[in-house]
């Protein structure tokens, strides 16, 4: 009973287009009250214990520090630098958008500001040069994804927190499928160009041009050195390498580039705060509605039933990827998180999954979910900056979500694609 009004009401809110961090609050209250097995004090103290946490503090950081450098001209300075290395090349304006959204997840952390910072100059760029703008739009809005598979991503840290696996361990493992989705999306954009027939620059190439270019976006290469080099020797924790990325920010901006101006920075801070503020909501609510359903022993539950489904380990992970497919499509990826983790970790376990490669797998899985409708953030983020209609864009989307699920399945057959860098 108490499992049917937890998930019942939840879907009902979502339904009647309720916030998600809403609809898991009043979900979670319903489910006491019915359960009467914890008084309703018991929400209030685990929203507030929730965001009571030293990694989660990296989030506001990175997010901020992604802000900075997107107003600071560093996405720009990445963008040319891309362009000199493969644009004169058939479809080079297209990968370089990739190339650019690589460098620029390897700062930010988040999916939507990858999409922002980099489509806001290479849509319109793309356009121009003669691509298809649903073609752009869409490749611009799978290639945004890797905010969320490379490091420092934001849903790391939170899978970190909430399964208890190194923040560290995860970044370094992540390192690997996300050049893999790159290098995949690079061969899809040349293969499409080439049919179509979009040439590159008619610059040619010039070792010069790479070098002026190359020096110019120095700082801008230098963040992800900086941050990785420093969690990766273990000079400081990710949450440091946070904060560390927001002071570099603001000397890149104001005093290296010196295009962040002083009046810019009241609106950084501010669409800072409120994408921080919805993000520490949706964890907090998650986490009340991820204690609600482990009083209740509900991991137990649905763990054994996973494992009872069949007796073969590749048919168990193949079901629950396709779960997740589903769950990424319908619901904020943070939350998916806090909730499913507990509920799947055990599975995987018991299956004799290592747990940083099953890491690898719940994220990759929900990266999809960015860019599926119709709750892909991306999306909404690429349509925005290209006034593309979501109908028209969600279509367009499909072979790029065909290229990830590609992915996704060469991690879950090949787990040392996961497990090189750790030499595990």
């Amino acid at each position: 009973m108490t499992a049917a009004v937890l998930f019942g009401s939840f879907a009902g809110l979502l339904a009647l287009s309720a916030p998600i961090g809403i609809a898991l609050i009043l979900a979670s209250i319903l489910a006491l009250i019915v359960a009467g097995t914890m008084p309703l004090e018991f929400t209030v103290q685990s929203f507030i214990t929730a965001i009571d946490s030293f990694p989660i503090m990296a989030v506001p950081f990175f997010i901020l520090a992604g802000e900075l450098m997107a107003k600071g001209g560093l996405s720009r300075r990445l963008f040319e630098l891309a362009k000199t290395l493969v644009g004169n090349y058939t479809g080079g304006f297209a990968m370089a958008a990739v190339i650019t959204c690589l460098f620029f997840s390897a700062i930010s952390g988040s999916g939507p500001a990858t999409v922002a910072a980099v489509g806001g100059i290479m849509i319109p760029a793309m356009i121009e040069m003669g691509y298809d703008k649903r073609f752009a739009t869409a490749l611009i809005a799978a290639a945004g994804a890797l905010g969320v598979i490379l490091p420092p991503s934001i849903p790391l840290i939170v899978y970190g927190v909430t399964s208890g696996v190194s923040v560290g361990d995860l970044f370094i493992a992540a390192v690997i499928p996300g050049l893999l989705v790159t290098v995949s999306l690079l061969v899809y954009s040349y293969l499409y160009a080439k049919a179509k027939g979009y040439k590159g620059s008619k610059e040619s190439f010039s070792i010069k041009q790479v070098g002026n270019a190359f020096w110019d976006a120095k700082w801008a290469l230098l963040v992800p050195v900086i941050i990785l080099g420093g969690i990766y020797s273990g000079f400081f924790t990710p949450t440091e390498a946070a904060a560390v990325a927001v002071v570099y920010g603001l000397v890149a901006g104001f005093l290296l580039y010196k295009e962040l101006k002083w009046n810019q920075l009241y609106d950084i801070l501010k669409n800072s705060a409120l994408t921080t503020a919805t993000i520490l909501f949706i964890i907090a609510a998650a986490t009340v509605f991820g204690r609600v359903m482990t009083i209740e022993q509900m991991p137990e539950t649905i763990a054994s039933t996973i494992l009872a489904v069949s007796d073969q380990k590749i048919i168990i992970i193949l079901l629950i990827t396709a779960m997740l497919l589903l769950i990424g499509t319908v619901m904020d990826t943070t939350a998916a998180i806090i909730i499913f983790t507990p509920l799947l970790v055990p599975v995987g376990m018991e299956l004799g999954y290592d747990p940083i490669h099953f890491a690898m797998l719940v994220i990759l899985n929900l990266a999809i979910g960015f860019i599926t409708p119709p709750i892909g953030v991306n999306l909404f983020v690429a349509s925005s900056i290209s006034n593309l209609s979501i109908v028209t864009l969600s279509k367009a989307i499909l072979p790029f979500v065909g290229v990830m699920i590609f992915n996704l399945l060469l991690v879950i057959f090949i787990p040392q694609l996961s497990l090189l860098l750790l030499d595990r």
